[in-house]
């Protein structure tokens, strides 16, 4: 069966794949919906996929599509949609009898629907409000924007988008107050930081309102806080051989997949060769963790967006999951 037409093109698909191994009667949990991609390609592998998406907008597409997405309808179905947070999906299955599951893929990070979708205000290349909300709830980009402090602004600038002139450009936000649009963001982005992409010749430089969008963006949605919650509850929720699959978009989403899977496998039990290695505190509960997975020259040709994804992948172990740390 032919995938149902999406404006999305699942990155990695087939590392992705490649790295869950799905079988029929395997039950694997697509924890970033969006447009199906990969549930598509794990579904007609046999798979039951338990998908979680916390857009309404993406369960209503694949609801209101019966011919697209039939397994939705079947008597048992193997597709089941969960319109939660993915960091919730250890309680939602458990709400259906679910204890373990073989598979989870996650794609971090706004999808290309949200992007191509003005009136959702993620992106700067066609104008719209400045909202940037995935759960379409809560503070927007716009009423973070025009109320926080220069200060948080700036904080925010720095941490979530590494952009060096943070303090700069807040002050710059807060004297050109009221934003209402992504075309306001970017053009006081712009101009605090100087921009003028044609006076040199040659290919125009990146734009700096990439880094700021990115910043509101992952704080607005508290990405980086849902991505390890959702890295906890994959160690709690696979099962001993199960296999976890995460594809990243930037270097601050990577850092914390990168950590959280050397800290689970025991990879930092020592800090230097010269020293005996000390016996790691906890037993490891993820092995075989591979190494950056990045897409080809022909994937990037054919989808630009894909240029930046890296997916890390890893295997769990029987080993319990670990205690976490509390505040």
């Amino acid at each position: 069966m032919s995938a149902p037409d999406a404006p999305h093109i699942p990155v990695l698909l087939e590392e992705v794949v490649a790295a869950l191994r799905p079988a029929p009667g395997a039950v694997i949990v697509d924890a970033t919906f969006g447009a199906g991609g990969y549930t598509r390609r794990l579904l007609d592998a046999g798979a039951t996929v338990h998908a979680f998406d916390r857009d309404p907008d993406a369960i209503a597409a694949a609801r209101g599509n019966p011919a697209g997405w039939p397994e939705l309808h079947q008597e048992a179905p193997r597709l089941v949609l969960h319109p939660r947070r993915f960091s919730e999906m250890v309680e939602s299955l458990a709400e259906l009898g679910i204890a373990r599951v073989d598979g989870i893929a996650m794609d971090i990070g706004v999808s290309s629907m949200q992007l191509d979708q003005p009136e959702r205000g993620f992106a700067f290349s066609t104008n719209g409000p400045l909202d940037m909300r995935m759960s379409q709830e809560g503070e927007s980009a716009s009423d973070f924007l025009n109320s926080a402090e220069e200060s948080r602004i700036a904080d925010v600038l720095y941490t979530y988008g590494e952009e060096r002139q943070s303090r700069r450009v807040a002050r710059a936000i807060v004297a050109a107050r009221p934003l209402e649009t992504t075309e306001d963001f970017a053009r006081v982005v712009r101009k605090a930081l100087g921009y003028r992409p044609h006076v040199n010749k040659g290919p125009a430089p990146k734009d700096p309102a990439t880094r700021s969008f990115q910043a509101i963006r992952i704080h607005v949605n508290g990405e980086l806080d849902e991505l390890d919650a959702g890295l906890v509850a994959a160690e709690a929720l696979l099962k001993a051989e199960g296999r976890l699959a995460v594809v990243s978009f930037h270097s601050l989403e990577d850092r914390v997949v990168k950590q959280f899977l050397r800290e689970a496998s025991g990879a930092t039990a020592s800090t230097s060769r010269h020293l005996p290695m000390s016996a790691p505190a906890e037993v490891p509960t993820f092995a075989d963790v591979s190494k950056a997975i990045r897409p080809s020259e022909a994937e990037v040709a054919a989808n630009p967006r894909s240029r930046s994804a890296t997916l890390r992948s890893a295997v769990r172990t029987p080993a319990p999951a670990r205690r976490r740390k509390t505040a």
